[in-house]
């Protein structure tokens, strides 16, 4: 039995053509594929900026579910908030395509407005006043609104899953006030802006469950005079 003809190798000598046009070549092995570099990624579109309409709407949805959620709960449907901003429900769900994305689009609009407030504060004449200021400032809206209270307080909301960063920057911006207290001997050096954020929480839920304002306004006195040196 003939022997089959060994395969192509690269050591083996390249086979003759023929000159014979009535004899068929003798085919030229394939060369092993070239091995192919990995796609390359393609690069993500960026994301179209908004127009100063879609801005405009945006911010006026924002504000009015805010005061909506504030004082009536999570209950309300985004279609109502929509009659309220003067906008349509579908305008409302191109931003915000569900209730739960509107409530984190809140809460982060509110943590960067107490961020901006608390870095306005930290070139002030009096960093005593500034930082004593700032801390009842965050009781009373914590107080008046259950919904970033939670959130400050973690009660059903992660806002670092939400927004990764603004609980760091509202930290950060908090401490910067204390130390700017502490320095100035405003505020007892004993205390850390994980002791303040403890306190605040204590606080927002006494003024919540209290019902009394000059009661809640005498505890948060209390609680000041407490952060101040001996």
């Amino acid at each position: 039995m003939r022997n089959a003809r060994p395969g192509w190798n690269y050591t083996e000598r390249a086979p003759r053509l023929s000159t014979d046009p009535m004899e068929p070549d003798r085919a030229m092995p394939e060369s092993p594929p070239a091995a192919r570099p990995p796609p390359a990624a393609q690069p993500q579109p960026a994301a179209r900026p908004l127009r100063a309409d879609a801005r405009r709407n945006r911010a006026r949805v924002l504000e009015v579910a805010y005061e909506t959620f504030a004082a009536e709960g999570l209950s309300v449907p985004i279609d109502e908030i929509a009659r309220r901003a003067g906008v349509g429900a579908g305008t409302v769900y191109r931003h915000f395509p569900t209730k739960e994305a509107l409530f984190q689009a809140i809460v982060v609009d509110r943590i960067d407005r107490l961020v901006e407030q608390a870095r306005s504060l930290a070139d002030a004449g009096d960093p005593g006043a500034a930082f004593f200021g700032y801390f009842a400032a965050l009781v009373d809206e914590g107080s008046s609104d259950l919904v970033l209270a939670d959130a400050l307080a973690g009660v059903g909301f992660d806002i670092e899953t939400a927004a990764p960063g603004s609980e760091q920057s509202l930290r950060e911006a908090f401490a910067d006030l204390l130390a700017a207290a502490q320095k100035a001997g405003a505020v007892r050096a004993d205390i850390d802006v994980a002791d303040l954020k403890a306190l605040l929480v204590g606080c927002q839920a006494i003024q919540r469950h209290r019902g009394d304002p000059q009661a809640s306004r005498r505890l948060l006195r209390i609680t000041l005079d407490g952060l101040r040196p001996r």
